[in-house]
């Protein structure tokens, strides 16, 4: 294997981590060590007593939930399991199976799934809930699972023409929302690689040149930044769409070497630090001490550069941009 003090800043930097995900993802996905290596299987036994991870799982009660509804910002199972998934921990994460649980009954309750109006012809729906609890599932190995297979069924029937998705009840409405279509994206992007299954290959096929269209992060017409924050970095990304959680999805699905993700990956090379790291420029979270969306985790460390780096250099080496 490559010796430490050969490996770019960036990836040095990330083996240091005293979180052991992100030295265990650092190890396999970038510095390509086996998993039969020793060092990969110590980081991988000690994932679940991660700081990060530790916090994003404890408190779990009886019936798989925390307390609340899996959808309460940012401390129910529904963002805990996405936070996960981010972060990239095994399948078999204890809890995470019985996590899921309460998340999948949520969406697929009558009176949740009677929600969807079609107005002007276009269905309605927040499609980054299903999107999330999709590329969840798959990622904890659970997309033979038929309650799985309808999330994923009902996406592509709620995709709009332009091949994205959108929740705003306006008649006039007629441009998705890329906030909702990033994760319904994820969702069934995942589930195509898993499965092959065509429907969702063509769905996500569509979701990527919907993206692709703008350039990850720009407007088609004038070539604009879609908005202040596209342009920016946030860690988590939760439901909220900048151009790193567009590079990312895109490199997860196979569309990273696309041309028309050159100025993203411009944009994204550009917000490197001296010392090979990135950090995020803005966050969703609020400190303990506020009424509402306070994480379980601590995300407030400087910039949290160590998942934001990790997700820059994995994308970054889709491209194949990365550095020897």
């Amino acid at each position: 294997m490559t010796a430490v003090a050969a490996l770019e800043p960036g990836i040095a930097w990330l083996l240091r981590s005293d979180e052991p995900v992100i030295a265990h993802r650092a190890l396999v996905d970038l510095v390509g060590a086996d998993h039969d290596d020793g060092r990969v299987t110590a980081s991988r036994r000690r994932i679940p007593a991660g700081k990060l991870v530790a916090v994003l799982i404890a408190g779990q009660e009886a019936d798989g939930g925390f307390g609340r509804h899996p959808y309460s910002k940012w401390t129910g199972g529904h963002w805990r399991l996405v936070s996960l998934m981010d972060l990239g921990v095994p399948a078999d994460l204890p809890a995470a199976d019985e996590a899921i649980e309460p998340v999948l009954h949520w969406l697929l309750g009558k009176a949740h799934r009677s929600n969807v109006p079609a107005i002007a012809g276009l269905p309605r729906r927040c499609a980054s809930q299903e999107g999330n609890a999709l590329a969840v599932a798959v990622h904890f190995g659970l997309e033979g699972d038929p309650r799985v297979a309808l999330l994923t069924e009902s996406l592509a029937s709620w995709q709009w023409p332009d091949g994205g998705w959108n929740c705003d009840r306006r008649e006039d409405a007629h441009h998705s929302s890329f906030h909702e279509t990033l994760p319904a994206y994820r969702g069934v992007a995942a589930f195509a690689r898993a499965t092959g299954d065509p429907a969702a290959a063509a769905s996500c096929e569509r979701a990527a040149e919907f993206v692709l269209r703008h350039r990850v992060a720009y407007r088609e017409r004038t070539g604009r930044p879609l908005g202040p924050e596209a342009v920016r970095i946030h860690y988590p990304p939760y439901w909220h769409y900048d151009f790193l959680a567009g590079l990312r999805v895109l490199a997860e699905s196979g569309h990273v070497t696309d041309p028309r993700t050159a100025e993203g990956l411009d944009l994204l090379e550009s917000k490197r630090q001296a010392d090979g790291t990135w950090a995020a420029d803005g966050v969703h979270f609020r400190r303990p001490g506020s009424t509402s969306l306070v994480d379980v985790a601590d995300w407030a460390r400087p910039g949290q550069p160590e998942p934001v780096t990790l997700g820059a250099l994995l994308v970054l080496r889709a491209a194949g941009r990365h550095r020897s």
